[in-house]
């Protein structure tokens, strides 16, 4: 591990294009403009390789779906030996015919994989029709151990379960990375646009506060339209990087951006020794967390 305890962030928020080799190289090229200004860890959004396909559900999709390691882990890790970083990149998985995750893989400074994790949270909503595509997790919650400490990754609908948060923690995480695809129906953004947005950034900075850890949240941007032609999704932006406090070191807005940003993980234990809500967790009394329901 890199006994520096400064680390400067990257955060990549994109647009996807409509060609998956396209939006690969364009990655590429982003990954290293990041390195270029001194980024040390670089994150993609969620599925970066392509349009938010979830959209609709079509078996042709498929075929956007990879191994890893795979082309773009390969085209990943050359980055990363090359500029001596760590990428977190999310993936379209291939695991076995007819298996497939929504994946991210953490390729360390020589270009190796340190680690992938699985999304664990599934979301079957309008126009985000993952069950369909993808198989939930089954590596759990792992931190990765990297050249900048362990690192926590998570993906989109996962950023709303503080359990998924806390096991990463737990484990020795001081960064939790959330790549994510989440955006505005065009018929809800009026009435609940601004509600929704504050509420993805809030959930996230509470993971910060009630952890004690960094959170590092990259979203993508631009107007994704339904491959039948109908309404899309305006995916709203606003990738961030927030302090173990919630406060937020650095915040992108609805266009393409390349935030890159240093944080100190000495703050972790400043924060935690005035705020010790680890030492103060009753976990005598938390076994029914992994129920459903408790039906009084």
């Amino acid at each position: 591990m890199n006994d520096n305890t400064k680390i400067k962030i990257g955060l990549i928020q994109m647009a996807m294009r409509r060609q998956k080799q396209e939006n690969l190289e364009i990655a590429i090229d982003k990954v290293r403009a990041a390195a270029d200004r001194g980024a040390q860890v670089v994150c993609l959004p969620e599925l970066f390789c392509s349009p938010y396909f979830c959209q609709t559900e079509n078996p042709d999709f498929f075929d956007l779906a990879e191994s890893i390691p795979g082309p773009a882990t390969e085209a990943m890790r050359r980055v990363a030996k090359e500029k001596r970083i760590v990428i977190i990149a999310s993936l379209f998985e291939r695991r076995a015919p007819g298996l497939y995750h929504n994946t991210a893989a953490v390729l360390d400074q020589s270009g190796q994989i340190a680690g992938i994790y699985r999304k664990m949270h599934i979301p079957d909503d309008p126009a985000y029709y993952e069950k369909y595509y993808f198989t939930p997790g089954d590596l759990g919650f792992p931190a990765i151990p990297t050249d900048f400490g362990k690192l926590g990754v998570l993906i989109c609908w996962d950023q709303w379960y503080p359990e998924a948060a806390r096991l990463m923690a737990l484990q020795g995480a001081s960064i939790l990375f959330y790549p994510t695809a989440i955006g505005w129906h065009p018929h809800e953004k009026e009435a609940y646009g601004e509600s929704q947005k504050s509420a993805w950034i809030t959930i996230q900075r509470a993971h910060a506060i009630a952890n004690g850890v960094f959170v590092a949240a990259v979203n993508r941007v631009g107007y994704e339209t339904r491959n039948d032609g109908e309404t899309g999704i305006e995916f709203l932006g606003h990738s961030f990087l927030s302090d173990p406090f919630g406060n937020l070191i650095a915040q992108a807005g609805i266009a393409e951006d390349n935030l890159v940003a240093e944080i100190d993980l000495r703050q972790i234990e400043e924060v935690r020794r005035n705020w010790p809500f680890l030492r103060d967790r009753r976990i005598d009394f938390y076994s029914d967390l992994n129920r459903r329901y408790i039906d009084c």
